[in-house]
């Protein structure tokens, strides 16, 4: 099983140019203080802002953390910003269950060959 996969993440809404997904937290996601461990918000930006791209690898990925995400349910809204010959760079909205933005991330894929 690969590791997106235990995250469990959902595509809920399909927009022209993104998505928006969702995750629903389990415990072992949290950090000492009991809230998302932030290595996990950072892989839900990474896999809402992949949208499948099967022929690409993450070359960069910064995430700002504006609010403690406690236990229970995560939206995250993915904006394609650019997709060119190499790269493509999306920003990701990551949102509380009280649909508090919690977490803003800019990831930037290389494009890979096909094989």
């Amino acid at each position: 099983m690969a590791f997106e996969d235990t995250l469990a993440i959902r595509v809920v809404r399909k927009h022209k140019d993104g998505v928006t997904v969702s995750c629903t937290l389990r415990p072992e996601y949290v950090n000492s203080q009991g809230v998302l461990h932030g290595g996990v918000i950072a892989s839900i930006a990474d896999e809402a802002a992949y949208q499948g791209r099967h022929n690409a690898t993450t070359s960069e990925l910064k995430v700002n953390y504006l609010r403690p995400i406690p236990m229970s349910k995560v939206l995250a809204r993915a904006y394609a910003l650019r997709a060119g010959k190499t790269l493509f760079v999306s920003r990701v909205d990551i949102f509380d269950a009280e649909k508090r933005l919690a977490a803003v991330g800019i990831v930037t894929y290389m494009l890979l060959p096909s094989t």
